[in-house]
């Protein structure tokens, strides 16, 4: 190598220095570009039909939960009135309620013929004698009933 074509010290040491940089604020550009503050799309339509994990019944009350939470640091503005949905059980002598909206999950409780039931939201589910709509239930123990066996008492509940 000519003493031209070989770069001097310090210009390796720029050199050097310049890449460190590059390669710094290249690893943290990853950090630099996430948004401190994420939009939660959980409130616009799915477009497809969510997976089981998204159905969990304590998911859903956690998400549920969140929700209040933040709307309660929200009083500012007027919250127009929670509907409620009702149902009555109609499965003799009793209701099986599952933590996913399937025949084959967890009983996590029952409920007696003819008790009247707080209903959060529908959504389709196992098929239980020609019907798929399962129902979050509220009350006490966020829990999935079929729909088969649970009367709407006024409007059909709103999907998850």
């Amino acid at each position: 190598m000519s003493a031209l074509s070989r770069p001097s010290r310090s210009r390796r040491i720029g050199l050097c220095v310049a890449t460190g940089a590059l390669v710094a604020v290249t690893a943290a550009a990853p950090a630099l570009a996430a948004d401190p503050h994420p939009v939660d799309h959980r409130d616009q339509p799915a477009t497809s039909a969510p997976a089981s994990d998204e159905l969990s019944a304590s998911a859903l009350q956690r998400e549920h939960e969140a929700r209040q939470e933040a709307q309660a640091q929200n009083q500012a503005q007027p919250q127009a009135p929670k509907r409620t949905y009702k149902g009555r059980v109609i499965a003799s002598p009793n209701l099986l309620l599952r933590d996913r909206p399937t025949r084959s999950s967890r009983v996590v409780g029952s409920v007696k013929y003819g008790t009247v039931v707080d209903i959060f939201c529908k959504t389709t589910g196992d098929n239980v004698d020609g019907n798929n709509r399962w129902y979050l239930l509220t009350d006490g123990t966020w829990a999935w009933g079929s729909a088969r066996y649970i009367e709407n008492i006024g409007a059909a509940p709103r999907f998850c």
